[in-house]
């Protein structure tokens, strides 16, 4: 079982940055894909960033050069340090945790933390 609490949004204005966190419970977070996503009202998920167990990352097209993923495993936490942003990135952006096994896939989501970029 791993629960997963993000914390870091807040309201910023155009161009500025913020640096979400995604604090993991639970043994098996070292070994899980993490995945940072958001909705903006109206829209549909959307896939940001990932980052596998053994630190690859990918970057939607349109954060690419701009977010950054990370991971500290001795923390338990992921990190989406967001920088030059935009009004259109505002959104509720969730961190998910996938985790396989020979046998499952289990996902595991956080409650979301809301990013306001002002033009």
């Amino acid at each position: 079982q791993v629960q997963l609490v993000e914390s870091g949004g807040g309201l910023v204005q155009d161009g500025g940055s913020l640096r979400l966190s995604c604090l993991a419970s639970g043994r098996m977070f070292s070994t899980s894909t993490v995945n940072w996503y958001r909705q903006a009202p109206g829209k549909q998920r959307e896939l940001v960033a990932t980052i596998s167990r053994g630190g690859t990352t990918n970057y939607a097209d349109s954060v690419m050069g701009r977010f950054t993923i990370s991971r500290d495993n001795a923390k338990n936490t992921v990190y989406l340090q967001m920088n030059s942003l935009k009004p259109e990135d505002t959104a509720v952006y969730r961190c998910n945790a996938e985790i396989r096994t020979l046998a499952n896939i289990y996902n595991y989501w956080g409650q979301g933390t809301q990013v306001t970029v002002s033009s």
